[in-house]
């Protein structure tokens, strides 16, 4: 049985990472991987030289840093909070509708949420001009000072609810004898939360914060690409353009597949050195790591 997993995770994982010295290369579709001329770090340079360099870093690193701020804490939060409710019917409809979203697609997602921030029939223009707070409709994704709001608050929305399920089957590993003993010492729910809840899920927590700083350059691609119309919204490009929708737009549809591989490349050795990085830091502290 285990024989068909490694053999996936080898065909699918590891032998397309060859690819990745066509970043070296002036790749030619005709000449192909093996007649391709070597150029050595050309591609590398002409990146961190291109005027779009500040620009698509800027992006990366704000909404990236964003949404750690924002996304990270909230299933944390949402857990914590169901694990008080003491209704299980309530308890149980509140973890479906928070996390079926996950289970959407970006399309979808992206769909509703343009439809809700549409001008004419939008429910949030509807509702913001019934109390009174705009007087005109407000084209939310063509004024590029709301975008990282919405990206932000869209990613939130879509993964609390699978994110709350995580540390919720953390709290449900704590032994349940420090609630009780800790109620007979006299601390109240905060007091628990703050030293037993807290302490007893933070390795998990300090497992997926590794894993968040490693991927802090994954600023998104589905949810950028689609709420701005497969990068069509040329309105929105300074403050929506990262490195996975610029590599998607140079690489693909430009076809400078070399330059879009170097930029990729790029990406990921700053990644791998930030999970290292953060490992480190983390096991030095004492804390959980991931090795």
């Amino acid at each position: 049985m285990v024989l068909p997993g490694v053999l996936l995770v080898l065909i699918f994982s590891y032998v397309p990472m060859w690819g990745v010295l066509i970043g070296f290369q002036n790749y030619n579709l005709f000449s192909g991987f093996f007649h391709s001329d070597w150029v050595g770090l050309k591609h590398f340079e002409m990146f961190i030289h291109s005027p779009d360099f500040y620009r698509i870093m800027r992006n990366t690193l704000a909404i990236s840093l964003l949404k750690l701020v924002f996304g990270f804490p909230a299933p944390i939060a949402l857990a914590l909070i169901l694990n008080e409710v003491k209704s299980l019917g309530f308890k149980r409809f509140v973890q479906t509708v928070s996390y079926l979203p996950h289970f959407m697609s970006w399309v979808i997602v992206s769909s509703f949420v343009i439809s809700m921030l549409s001008i004419d029939n939008g429910s949030i223009n509807i509702a913001l001009g019934q109390m009174g707070i705009i007087k005109e409709p407000i084209n939310w994704l063509s004024q590029s000072e709301y975008f990282w709001g919405i990206l932000v608050s869209t990613g939130v929305w879509k993964d609390i609810g699978f994110g709350a399920i995580i540390y919720l089957a953390a709290i449900a590993g704590i032994d349940p004898h420090l609630y009780e003993a800790s109620a007979m010492d006299g601390a109240g729910r905060l007091r628990q939360i703050m030293y037993i809840t807290l302490p007893g899920i933070t390795p998990v927590i300090m497992i997926f914060l590794i894993l968040n700083i490693g991927g802090i350059l994954n600023a998104g691609f589905d949810d950028i690409l689609n709420l701005t119309n497969n990068g069509g919204n040329t309105l929105l490009r300074p403050v929506a353009d990262v490195i996975d929708t610029y590599v998607y737009r140079v690489g693909i549809l430009g076809q400078r597949y070399s330059y879009a591989t170097a930029v990729g490349l790029f990406k990921s050795v700053i990644s791998v050195v930030l999970l290292v990085l953060a490992n480190f830091l983390a096991r030095r502290m004492g804390r959980a790591s991931l090795w």
